[in-house]
């Protein structure tokens, strides 16, 4: 087997209190990025620094979108240093990361410094909760459901209001996102196209046409960020194929693009799959914390993919969540 890795990045969804202790307090390398984190961005009028929010919770704050969505960053980026602060360490062939994480494989594929990505993620979180706080706006699970089926629940629910695909996560789970009062109605109309479906607790209608106003303030916030070409293929959520290494403006584009548009994690996952080498050519696929959600996605996506999660330095397998943003 040769010794490089594929980095897989945790989304919205995977955290939890507690998350990224374990490497802060074992791993000088990390605890190192966490003390980065809480000198670059100020959460004290939400009760603390992010690493003890992180650590400490409570989690209906760090549950909060403008504070989950920096402290997932923070926390893979830390498991990822500690990772390869030893001598054996793999190097890097190729990163992908659902939704949020999309910015911590790119940051680790070289686009961005490490404080100008928590500097995005943190603007994304608060412009996307202020988009769910101006529009009443939910998210549903389908389970069962193929992208056909997921449509026909759309169409026959909407009527008149935004109701559409937003997360391809694995075959048989597709989330829906749009009005509130949408979402009810998909509830009960989704038995009648052979699926099931439960609601999400979540803060709003994400990757649907109700966060357009956060699409909006984020294209400036990326303006004013220098994108350098990125060293390793990144996979992007919204075409899920590799972006473009040289061509930051449309990498730019496409990260604007996402907050509005369908995640599209399963195909992604699977054009990864579908080009790796075999023998002993074939890279490694590694999960970083916090969790283990995308190691179970994968299981359903292409269970030929073994994936290695570390969710903490002596890993302990997390319960498989739904991942939305």
């Amino acid at each position: 087997m040769t010794n490089s890795m594929i980095v897989l990045c945790p989304g919205q969804g995977a955290q939890s209190v507690g998350m990224g202790r374990g490497w802060n307090d074992t791993s000088t390398a990390a605890a190192a990025i966490f003390a980065r984190a809480d000198k670059a961005i100020d959460l004290t009028s939400l009760g603390g620094t992010l690493s003890k929010i992180s650590f400490d919770g409570p989690a209906e704050t760090l549950n909060r979108t403008d504070v989950s969505q920096p402290a997932l960053y923070t926390c893979a980026i830390a498991c990822f240093h500690a990772m390869q602060d030893r001598p054996d360490a793999p190097t890097i062939s190729a990163c992908a990361g659902l939704s949020l994480g999309e910015y911590t494989a790119l940051h680790l594929a070289g686009a961005f410094s490490f404080e100008d990505g928590l500097r995005l993620v943190a603007t994304r979180g608060k412009l996307m909760q202020a988009a769910a706080e101006a529009s009443r706006g939910g998210m549903v699970a389908l389970i069962g459901a193929d992208e056909a089926q997921a449509q026909a629940v759309c169409d026959g629910a909407a009527q008149g209001e935004v109701l559409v695909c937003a997360n391809f996560n694995a075959p048989g789970q597709i989330v829906l996102s749009g009005h509130a009062s949408a979402c009810d109605r998909a509830l009960e109309f989704a038995s009648t196209v052979g699926c099931r479906a439960t609601r999400l607790q979540v803060a709003g209608a994400f990757h649907s046409p109700l966060m357009a106003s956060a699409a909006e303030l984020m294209q400036k916030a990326l303006e004013n960020v220098d994108f350098k070409p990125l060293k390793y293929p990144v996979w992007s959520n919204v075409t899920a194929r590799q972006h473009d290494a040289n061509n930051s403006t449309l990498l730019k584009k496409l990260l604007v693009d996402q907050i509005v548009c369908p995640v599209r994690w399963s195909q992604s996952m699977s054009a990864l799959a579908a080009g790796l080498p075999v023998g002993d050519n074939r890279p490694a696929l590694h999960e970083l914390a916090p969790g283990s959600v995308l190691k179970g996605l994968m299981r359903r996506i292409e269970k030929s993919c073994e994936i290695t999660s570390h969710d903490k330095p002596a890993d302990k397998p997390a319960p498989l969540e739904i991942p939305h943003v």
